[in-house]
């Protein structure tokens, strides 16, 4: 018994020891053509902790999971009203994924009790009473499929099983085994779908509660299992910062629905769209930009704890591109916690920062031992926590004019990009260049190669077209944030380029 509920506290990411700071945005979709975009943003939980799980009662209410006084409650939002309400308030235990029980005005939800134990329960929305439902079934998610006949992720010893429960008939049968989390009525159907973990490649798949049929629907986006339907018969799946779409009846694969320029939108999970479809909700992780700069005010602050908290358990710190310097935060600690005593006039100032996807790269200039430093270290984010620091230094010879001329070399090189040139191109390199993939993967080295990469990129791409979002130059060293347009579609990417000899040298993607 013991390892199955520990397994289960490991297992359901709404347990307080692995929630995430997360929040949940509210968009219109507007329809532009045959193309949908997404407008009008609202932070609807705007909460410091977990709040996740949403679920749109027709047009008028976002139900979700909230968390507040050290437990997790089921919030509901009023669209129109703006007016964030509760519906639970459960001292011996939390509440979440909440779903509105069909052709009734209550709501289910799983509650997960201080001892352990976690079962689904029928709540009354205006008193917030609440009922046992499954009583011998550890339930982790659900949708109805009638207001009789719910469908479950179902805890057992080797991970969730799909159930259709008969309320009726108090009867529970598993139709499989490694399924996931995300459950939902196919719209204009009698199905249900879910997410099958059997193999390798992850798939949808849909399922008949009544006969217990089931059938591949498509894989999932890999290593995704958050889905929602839209009421056009269109399935939605996040990763990172960009919504894919797929459309059963008319697409062969995944699209991308939607891609957040925005900074605030980070790292994707769960959503959730109204009966009408014009209105969509997404879960998004705080953003890194904001854990990074948390982590920079805690600094300047000298506040060790707080700035500590920004971290990771096992957090690593590297100079570029993979030299460890030391790992975890007992190492990191006591070098901290003597900075901070020590240094009375210690300050961190950002000049730039980018951001692009769990990254973070900043241009700083810190000031200790009353030295100025200017360093540009690369902050990735998980779950929340910074997990890794890569340090890129200039060297100590380096000066303004080092900087202007690497700066110089890197603006010819983009100039001859957008022109397609590519001997003018090919001239900016040295003839042993080196690509690599982030932080240290060689894909391809020398100029013939190169070439050939280019060549015929150049030739076939009529809309070729680079844009610098951000620079940030480190002695030799040039980093830029690049929007692409390629074949009518758009790209971002950090490279970073490293100069020597009037040559860009080595260039390492981050994409």
């Amino acid at each position: 018994m013991k390892n199955i509920l520990a397994f289960l506290i490991t297992l359901i990411a709404f347990t307080s020891l692995a929630q995430t700071n997360t929040e949940i945005y509210l968009f219109d979709i507007l329809k532009k053509g045959n193309k949908q975009t997404l407008f009008n943003k609202k932070n609807i939980s705007n909460n410091n902790g977990y709040d996740n799980q949403p679920y749109i009662i027709e047009d008028s209410v976002v139900l979700f999971s909230s968390t507040r006084n050290n437990q997790t409650d089921i919030a509901a939002y009023n669209i129109q009203q703006t007016k964030l309400n509760w519906i639970t308030n459960t001292k011996t235990g939390s509440e979440y994924s909440p779903v509105r029980i069909p052709d009734t005005n209550d709501i289910s939800a799983i509650r997960l009790d201080k001892d352990g134990q976690q079962l689904l329960y029928r709540y009354k929305y205006t008193t917030g009473d609440s009922k046992v439902l499954l009583p011998n079934l550890k339930v982790g998610y659900h949708t109805w499929y009638t207001k009789d006949i719910v469908i479950s992720s179902v805890l057992k010893k080797n991970g969730l099983s799909l159930v259709v429960s008969n309320l009726k008939n108090n009867t529970n049968d598993t139709i499989q085994k490694q399924v996931g989390r995300s459950l939902h009525k196919i719209p204009n159907s009698n199905l249900i779908s879910y997410i099958s973990k059997e193999n390798e490649v992850w798939e949808i798949k849909s399922l008949d509660p009544i006969t217990k049929s089931t059938k591949t629907i498509i894989h999932t986006i890999p290593k995704v299992e958050d889905m929602c339907w839209l009421p056009n018969g269109t399935i939605l799946m996040g990763k990172e910062n960009r919504i894919f779409k797929f459309t059963p009846k008319t697409d062969s694969g995944w699209s991308t629905f939607y891609t957040f320029m925005d900074n605030e939108i980070g790292n994707i999970s769960r959503m959730a769209t109204n009966s009408n479809g014009n209105k969509l909700t997404v879960v998004s992780e705080v953003s890194p930009e904001h854990i990074v700069q948390e982590q920079v005010e805690a600094y300047n602050s000298r506040d060790i704890n707080a700035f500590m908290a920004t971290y990771t358990e096992e957090v690593s710190i590297y100079t570029f591109p993979n030299t460890l310097r030391y790992e975890n935060k007992e190492a990191m600690r006591p070098y901290y916690e003597k900075k901070f005593k020590e240094e009375v006039d210690l300050n961190c100032k950002i000049k730039q920062r980018i951001v692009y996807q769990n990254k973070v790269i900043d241009e700083e200039y810190v000031t200790y031992k009353n030295k100025n430093v200017k360093v540009a270290p690369i902050y990735e984010i998980e779950n929340g926590k910074i997990a890794k620091v890569t340090f890129i230094k200039p060297q100590e010879n380096d000066n303004d004019s080092i900087e202007k001329n690497a700066e110089k070399i890197v603006q010819q090189q983009l100039d001859r990009y957008n022109n397609r040139d590519i001997n003018g191109f090919m001239n900016t390199y040295s003839k042993d260049v080196k690509v690599y993939d982030f932080p240290n993967k060689l894909l391809y080295e020398g100029q013939e190669k190169m070439k050939k990469e280019y060549s015929d990129f150049f030739k076939n791409t009529t809309d070729l077209h680079c844009e610098i979002k951000n620079r940030i130059v480190m002695g030799n060293t040039v980093i830029d944030k690049e929007f692409l347009t390629i074949n009518g579609k758009n790209y971002s990417a950090i490279a970073i380029y490293e100069i020597e000899n009037n040559k860009i040298t080595k260039v390492t993607f981050i994409r």
